[in-house]
């Protein structure tokens, strides 16, 4: 009897051995090198902390060294935008309805071995942004006037990153699709969170934002309508490796679930409360799971 016992405890240890190992696999999380990517970064990993993963975080990568890290499998999961996957990463040059990009990179994707999971609420579109007041005043509300305004040579100063400044859906394609073009001069290039910080002072009078980024309403910024619809969605979607999900079945579901949870309103609070209050992103992560019956 004795013995039948200890052959049951050994069984029974081996399994949850084997079902801890099962899932303990490691997974290698990775971000972009902005707020809202480092949030998305701390929450997904101590999100699948809590189901048993081990999580090895790779934040504040550069875009497209992020991507290439994924393709060849030193990244196995981030979230990505369904605009820069399409534009910068696939070459698509011609126009995508808004509802199709999602369908379009899921399959371009696919063939590289990238499942795009279930699309958050959440788009993160590129924009212009000036002062509520200032733009007002100017009367500007979309980027038709903007390109109105520079063409009559007001001498408005822009704020821009350098990814933008260079990128196939960036600001030359911009100012070509809307008939303008900023003199070199009146252009300052900077840190993407530095430009917030330009247009509040006063140094600069349009500045590249996010529309999701928290900092705009804070700051009382207008977003410039895009009125010829030239940027494409940018839905925030995570992203996973083929073989990633295979060895790990249940993955899928768990992300798709975390995605349910976000949309614009909220990345765009999340975000404020980091950018503006100044609070910590792993706190913020921690706060997020909890409030939302994730962790």
């Amino acid at each position: 009897m004795i013995k039948q016992m200890s052959q049951l405890a050994a069984v029974t240890l081996l399994s949850a051995s084997f079902t801890l190992s099962a899932q303990a696999s490691e997974l290698v999380i990775g971000g972009k090198n902005f707020t809202e990517q480092q949030l998305l970064t701390e929450i997904t990993a101590q999100y699948l902390d809590t189901k048993g993963y081990e999580i090895d975080r790779r934040a504040g990568m550069g875009s497209a060294v992020l991507r290439k890290a994924q393709e060849n499998g030193q990244i196995d999961l981030y979230w990505e935008y369904t605009g820069t996957s399409l534009l910068n990463y696939n070459k698509v040059k011609e126009k995508v309805p808004a509802d199709q990009v999602y369908s379009r990179v899921k399959a371009l994707d696919a063939k590289k071995g990238l499942v795009w999971l279930n699309p958050s609420a959440a788009n993160n579109t590129y924009a212009l942004a000036m002062r509520s007041d200032d733009a007002d005043k100017r009367g500007i509300s979309k980027l038709s006037d903007l390109a109105q305004a520079v063409n009559d040579k007001v001498g408005l100063v822009l704020a821009v990153n350098a990814e933008f400044y260079a990128r196939k859906d960036g600001l030359k394609p911009l100012q070509k699709a809307y008939g303008f073009k900023f003199p070199r001069k009146d252009i300052k290039r900077m840190d993407s969170g530095l430009t917030y910080t330009a247009l509040k002072e006063n140094q600069v009078d349009v500045a590249l934002v996010f529309a999701t980024d928290g900092r705009i309403p804070a700051f009382n910024f207008k977003v410039l309508e895009d009125d010829k619809q030239y940027f494409p969605e940018y839905a925030l979607t995570p992203v996973v490796r083929e073989d990633t999900l295979s060895a790990n079945p249940k993955l899928a579901e768990q992300m798709n679930r975390l995605s349910a949870r976000l949309d614009g309103q909220l990345m765009s609070k999340l975000n404020a409360r980091v950018d503006v209050e100044k609070q910590s992103v792993e706190k913020v992560a921690a706060d997020f799971l909890a409030e939302q019956g994730l962790n």
